[in-house]
């Protein structure tokens, strides 16, 4: 089944930093199920904000054994959805929250001992901290590394959770926050998580490339230095899980990007979408995105940051064939499946048949 939104009530609302804020939402009985999550997955919030509706997705900052469903939500420049949940969202307030999604997750635990790294900036410690919280509760034996990256000591999210954390597990979680804007004792973690220094920090520090899983979330940039540095030290690609919070070229964060320049996209098409088991056919103008043409027909489409970083809007390509502009959410696997992100895919042939709920 696709995701879909309910009207939870917002039960707090935690100022976290000078321009953060966690927000943990009540869930009806009957909802349990429906909103049961695995950690590093996200919430997709959705208001009115001066007419218009604006769609967010946030990680999920719990663990999966805490009892709460908690995201965070960041103030940026220009965010009309985060500026809009840092200065109005108030408890007792009603949102709608689209059940969970997402598929940067930790991997099946097999028993025993497993060493985990996690490379975070910014909010992109949200889904880190869940995974974190949820190892440390559920594998005794486990062991979980963080390198996070801020500009200062007072812009670290969830600072004191985190030192808990340590204090509560210290011989298996280890913290090293690394600032760019303020000078630490230790040279090391003075500075932005670029190559120079995150090399180092990866090889002698944490050595990565004994890591059972490395997970890297925050701004493309640093993840795709990160990963290069990974590739590097010899990393299997295969373990080095990845959540952009915003693309890795630097283009608008919630905008479909260009078709490539070889995809025959100026002619018009018919779309049809499986959603819910029922069967829509939309049109498609040319050049128009699946998601768009969805929205132009009234059709509620499941979709989120519409910039190909988070994958709500994922659908497996059954008839015809469209062109994906940017990916940066799903697996290799899936898209050697057929799997694509509509919010980012044009049809190339004249009829496509796309399904949302296969898995």
């Amino acid at each position: 089944m696709s995701p879909r939104f309910h009207a939870l009530k917002v039960r707090e609302v935690k100022r976290e930093t000078a321009d953060a804020v966690s927000i943990s939402f009540e869930v009806p009985e009957s909802l349990r199920e429906s909103y049961r999550f695995s950690a590093g997955q996200y919430l997709t919030l959705r208001a009115t904000i001066d007419g218009a509706d604006v769609r967010r997705s946030y990680s999920i900052c719990a663990g999966e054994d805490d009892g709460e469903l908690r995201v965070a939500v960041k103030k940026v420049e220009g965010g009309a959805f985060s500026a809009y949940a840092n200065e109005n969202i108030r408890a007792g307030d009603e949102i709608d929250v689209m059940t969970p999604s997402g598929r940067f997750l930790l991997p099946a635990y097999e028993g025993g001992g497993r060493m985990l790294v996690a490379i975070a900036a910014g909010s992109g410690i949200t889904p880190v901290l869940g995974m974190i919280r949820t190892v440390l509760a559920r594998e005794p034996e486990s062991e979980f590394f963080l390198l996070y990256g801020n500009k200062t000591a007072q812009s670290i999210i969830f600072k004191e959770e985190i030192e808990d954390l340590k204090d509560l597990f210290p011989g298996r979680f280890g913290i090293f926050h690394v600032l760019s804007r303020e000078t630490q004792d230790v040279e090391m973690l003075s500075g932005r998580l670029d190559a120079d220094k995150l090399t180092p920090l990866l090889t002698h520090v944490v050595p990565a490339v004994e890591a059972d899983g490395v997970f890297l979330c925050g701004p493309g940039e640093m993840i795709e230095t990160a990963g290069a540095v990974l590739a590097g030290l010899g990393v299997d690609p295969a373990r080095i899980h990845r959540e952009f919070f915003t693309p890795a070229d630097g283009s608008p964060a919630h905008a479909p990007k260009p078709a490539h320049a070889d995809a025959d996209i100026d002619h018009a098409a018919s779309a049809e979408l499986v959603i819910d088991g029922a069967r829509v056919s939309v049109p498609v103008a040319a050049g128009e995105t699946i998601v768009d043409a969805a929205i132009r027909a009234g059709v509620e489409a499941p979709f989120s940051c519409k910039g190909g970083m988070c994958c709500t809007c994922r659908a497996k390509v059954v008839t015809g064939e469209v062109d994906m502009a940017v990916n940066y959410s799903l697996e290799p696997w899936e898209v050697e499946a057929g799997f694509v992100l509509t919010c980012q895919s044009r049809p190339v042939t004249d009829k496509v048949v796309l399904d949302y709920d296969a898995m």
